[in-house]
């Protein structure tokens, strides 16, 4: 029995074997990139490698799919490495202790992967993937801000020129014109942030904290934002594949 019977019923014979050839890098295995990566394997991606530098930690609990009291205080990566491990066997998983920055961002080689996708916080981190993915021709998907909304409906994918009513959108919009990056495919939210409650004294752990501010958040916005990553991946890998076959 092959455990992708289903997904292959859906995409065809082709399309599953674009995805078994296929690499991905996942920036970013938090609340969003966890789900995308976890949606990646599920779904017969052949290797994914995934870049984070952080340790679980007790606040991540509430959204975070690498996330249990048995992970308390792995680095996210090997965790989630692990998980994906035992979803797929055959898979190839690689994880990499790194947090992408502009300072360290020519230790990676994108262009060895056939899909970015960019589920990182940080919007240096961010528009330094979108605009090397760019020059390398390879494609990229950028997930916006997820935190302080509860709407999972309201998130759509377009391209970031045309986003409205995000405010990471709206910076990322002009850094990324400055850098000449004309199109990235985003994934972003048309709810308006709520204004969330202080922290209690205390409250927040990890490297977020003493880095800025951090945003409220819940189980199923930053959930629903990552399966539309992966999605959209899915369907950009296969899509060549799917015309040949006549499906649409």
């Amino acid at each position: 029995m092959d455990q992708f019977e289903r997904t292959r019923r859906l995409l065809g014979d082709g399309a599953m074997d674009r995805l078994s050839a296929s690499r991905v890098a996942v920036f970013g295995v938090g609340g969003v990139g966890g789900h995308a990566a976890e949606a990646l394997a599920r779904s017969g991606v052949g290797a994914i490698e995934l870049f984070d530098d952080d340790r679980v930690s007790l606040t991540n609990l509430n959204r975070q799919i690498v996330a249990t009291h048995a992970t308390l205080g792995r680095y996210k990566a090997d965790a989630m490495a692990e998980r994906l491990r035992d979803i797929s066997p055959d898979a190839e998983i690689v994880a990499h202790r790194m947090f992408y920055m502009p300072q360290n961002a020519g230790e990676v080689d994108l262009s060895r992967f056939d899909y970015v996708v960019d589920a990182v916080d940080t919007v240096a981190a961010k528009l330094e993937l979108a605009e090397r993915a760019t020059r390398l021709g390879v494609p990229v998907i950028c997930a916006l801000g997820a935190g302080n909304r509860l709407d999972p409906t309201r998130l759509r994918v377009a391209d970031l020129y045309e986003t409205s009513g995000c405010p990471l959108a709206r910076v990322m919009r002009r850094e990324a014109r400055r850098r000449g990056v004309e199109r990235l495919k985003v994934v972003f939210s048309s709810e308006p942030a709520i204004q969330p409650l202080p922290p209690r004294e205390g409250a927040e752990e990890g490297v977020h904290a003493a880095r800025r501010a951090v945003p409220a958040s819940n189980a199923f916005v930053p959930a629903a934002m990552g399966l539309l990553l992966a999605r959209e991946v899915v369907c950009d890998l296969t899509r060549t594949q799917r015309a040949a076959e006549g499906r649409p």
